[in-house]
């Protein structure tokens, strides 16, 4: 199974990008799907979350600005960055739990640079 995920760039504050991660392999189902970011010198923290039947859940630091959205027959997931703050500036990192038709198992993307610039 791969993620690949792209719309990473470079906007000032205030901008907007939309992140996408695609799963491609042997794939029967996915279950959750997620979004996180690591920052320079920073730990690795959640931004979203969707279930596959589309619950959400996000960070609070990007409440309001952000949204996941997911496409099952796809095996996409997006997310819609929106009034963006230098603090968002991180590398981006899709992760999603798959299904094989034996066992769940979790994998992630490469990541896609973020950077915003005030």
């Amino acid at each position: 199974v791969q993620l690949q995920a792209s719309g990473g760039g470079s906007v000032q504050a205030g901008g907007s990008l939309r992140l996408s991660c695609a799963a491609s392999g042997r794939i029967v189902s996915i279950g959750a799907m997620r979004w996180y970011r690591q920052a320079p010198g920073k730990q690795r923290e959640s931004v979203a979350v969707i279930s596959r039947g589309g619950s959400t859940n996000y960070a609070d630091s990007v409440k309001d600005r952000f949204t996941i959205s997911r496409d099952n027959a796809k095996n996409t997931v997006d997310l819609q960055m929106n009034s963006l703050k230098p603090e968002d500036t991180a590398v981006y990192l899709c992760n999603a739990d798959t299904w094989n038709g034996s066992r769940w198992s979790a994998y992630w993307g490469q990541g896609t640079q973020v950077t915003v610039s005030s």
